[in-house]
Formats: structure tokens, sequence, C-alpha cells
């Protein structure tokens, strides 16, 4: 018997393992269900309590025996309880893009919201803009009918929509930098929000803070409505500091550590030690290059210039950000190129190691650093970039052990 758990059609990169756990010692587990099995498991009814994902929240209705209010307005639920013998409905995802969107400062009333995606997380989505006032709601789905617009229909009324809520799994992992909509379309867009989490933040949450565009993706929200889930299993309440709590350790378990900055500043050396020290997977992105070519980086400049290497280099900076819990250190001109950025960012934290420049010394295996005066026009063209692309300028000096004590220290209380 499952006592508590999840249950969808693919759950094998789902978090609610990790974050039921820390909130309560009652063991969770995972089922994974074809469509065919939903009517042998709810007539079986062995479970206390389940949360449904995609794709199951409309089509569990049918088998309840009791829906809550909210969840009947919504037409879609993601928890079960089953109440001696009776299975009863409910919405917690409804509490958890609320809580989102107040953490992001972004009221919906009076606003034009357009919600991507029809199913139980769109439903959702929408019974929210209505109960906060939004003056005018539109859903885009593939299906004529099912929505209010189609994709094809969409770039007209793309250009006054102020919030938009995306809620297909598009640009969830392994699809990672798949995109559903076009943002040049939106040139009201005030705030985005997207429900997948993993990665932490998608190419359409990236390319809209590039625009300045408030957005954030489906973690906080995911962390949110599994306490409000815990609570209606164990019949208890948990606080806002409790799920920050959970939110803030899920974020940094899953979280890159990544290190950007000059040739010789130290990141393979200080990346090596931290992720020892914090058990971590590390890779140092010049070394992947070399082991996918079977050359070293001063043969590939040779073989076939600055740009062979910087193709095989987004390859494999693309393959090593759609892992998590990792530590990376990049070569000194990956972060620079957007695509490479675009891809450490999804799922990184980014320090830049700034190592004085009269700390720096010229290498023969470094082809763009090899003489003193390469270095210098390096690092002066350079280090504006890695200041305004970083997450956090971490200063090295010392040695390298003090400079791993102080960066494990400020990674561990950030």
């Amino acid at each position: 018997m499952m006592k508590y758990g999840c249950i969808g059609e693919t759950l094998s990169h789902s978090y609610s393992v990790e974050i039921h756990t820390r909130l309560s010692e009652e063991p969770y587990e995972l089922r994974e269900l074809s469509k065919e099995e939903l009517p042998g498991f709810f007539a079986a009814r062995k479970f206390f309590g389940i949360n449904v994902t995609i794709p199951y929240k409309e089509a569990v209705i049918p088998y309840l025996d009791g829906i809550d209010d909210l969840a009947g307005e919504i037409g879609a639920v993601n928890t079960i309880l089953n109440r001696e013998g009776k299975l009863i409905g409910y919405n917690t995802d409804f509490d958890g893009l609320t809580a989102l969107l107040s953490r992001m400062d972004v009221t919906l009333s009076g606003k034009r919201v357009m919600i991507v995606g029809s199913g139980g997380t769109a439903k959702t989505a929408r019974a929210l803009a209505k109960r906060s006032g939004a003056c005018e709601i539109l859903t885009v789905s593939r299906t004529k009918g099912v929505g209010d617009l189609t994709y094809q229909e969409l770039p007209q009324a793309a250009k006054r929509i102020q919030v938009l809520i995306q809620t297909t799994p598009v640009g969830m992992y392994p699809g990672d930098g798949e995109m559903p909509v076009d943002l040049d379309l939106f040139p009201k867009l005030e705030a985005l929000v997207d429900a997948v989490y993993h990665p932490i933040r998608t190419r359409l949450v990236l390319e809209a803070r590039e625009r300045g565009i408030k957005a954030e993706g489906g973690l906080f929200m995911l962390v949110f409505q599994a306490a409000k889930s815990a609570s209606l299993f164990h019949d208890t309440s948990y606080s806002d500091r409790t799920i920050e709590s959970v939110y803030h350790s899920l974020l940094q378990k899953k979280e890159n550590l990544v290190l950007i900055g000059m040739p010789g500043a130290g990141k393979t050396t200080l990346g090596g030690m931290l992720a020892e020290r914090l058990g971590r997977p590390f890779f140092d992105l010049d070394k992947e290059v070399g082991k996918r070519v079977g050359e070293t980086i001063p043969e590939l400049f040779a073989k076939g210039g600055e740009a062979a290497f910087r193709a095989i280099e987004t390859v494999v900076t693309k393959e090593l950000s759609r892992q998590d819990g990792v530590v990376i250190a990049t070569g000194g001109g990956t972060p620079l190129e957007r695509e490479n950025l675009l891809s450490l960012r999804q799922n990184g934290f980014l320090y830049y190691l700034d190592r004085p420049q009269e700390e720096l010394l010229p290498s023969d295996d470094r082809p763009l650093a090899r003489t003193r005066k390469d270095l210098a026009a390096l690092y002066d063209k350079r280090t504006p970039r890695y200041r305004a692309i970083c997450n956090a300028v971490f200063q090295v000096h010392g040695s390298p052990l003090a400079s791993c004590d102080e960066l494990e220290k400020d990674w561990r209380n950030r």
C-alpha cells in the first residue's frame, strides 16, 4: 500500500519526494501510471493521500467521491485524500501560483493576462486571474476551440498582454531550450511565470529577464503547493518560514555552482576543491571539450581556430548545464557567448572569481593569453562583462585553501 505519494505519467525528474520528506517523516513515493491503469488504481483505493501531476489533473475527477469547492470551480485536482474510503479532491496549485505571484510582487488585478496551455494548471491560472480581477484573460491552445486562441492566432492578441503564465511542459528537461512563444510578440509584457521547474530557469524565463521583465520559474510554486498538500495529508500547517527553508534548501541542492573568470583566476583549482567538500561532481569545461575532440585546446585552436573551439564549447556547455547539483569551471571566454550564458544560467549560480591582474600569469596552453600583453588586453576587455553577467563577485586572494574556505562559506550562507 502506498501511504502518500504522487501519480503521473512520467515522474523520473520529479522533486516531490525530496520536498515531502523534508516536511514529514511519513514515507512518500512516486507511482508512474498509464491512463489504462487509472481505473484499477482508484478502485483499489490503497493510499492515504496522493498528489496528481501531468497529465491526470482532470482525468482523475470521475474517480472521486467528492471535490473541494475551489477544485470544482477550477476543474482540476492535484491532491486527493482518502477519508475513510471516500476520495476527496483538492487543488493546491492555486495556493502555489498565488504565493509565487505575491513573492514576485505581481498583481493580476486590472491586467490583461494570457495563459499558455489548456490543461489542469492552465485552468488553475485562469481561475486565479478571474478571482484576482484581471480585465482580460486569454488561453492559448494547440487545438482550436479548446482555448480562446490557437498559436496561429496569438500574435495579434499578444500585443496588449501584460502578464504571461506558461503552463505547458515546453521547455522542461529534456526539452530545455525550447520556447512555446516568441517574446518579441509581447511589447507590453510586465511579468511572466513559467510553471516548469526543471530546469530552474527555462529559456523563456531567461529571455524575459534579458528584456527587463519580472520572470520566475515554477520551483517555488512547486514547494508551496506541496506544503499545502502535506498540510492536508497530515492535518497540520507549515509556516511561511518553513516553506521558505524547504525552497532554499532544494534550490541550493539543485543549483549548479559555476565559476567564471580570467584564465589563471583559479577556477579549476577552487572548483575541484569545492566539489570535493560539497560532495558534488566537478567538470572543467576546457578539459571536457578536449575529451570530446581528443585534442588539447591549443591543438584545436591551431587546427580550426577559435571558431571551431567555440562551436564545440557551446555543445559541451549545454550538455553540462542540463545537469543539476554540480560544480562547473568554465573557460575564460565561455560565459561571454550568449548561448553559453543562457545554458549556464538555467540551473547555475555564477561566481566571478576576481583575481588582481598582476597575479594572473600568461601560459602557452592558453591560446588567447600566451603573453603579458595578450593577458592585459583580455583583462581590460572581459572584466566589465564578467561583473555584468555574474550573480556574485568573489575576490580571490591568499592561498587556494583560504580562498576555498571563504567561497564555501559564501555558497552555504547565500
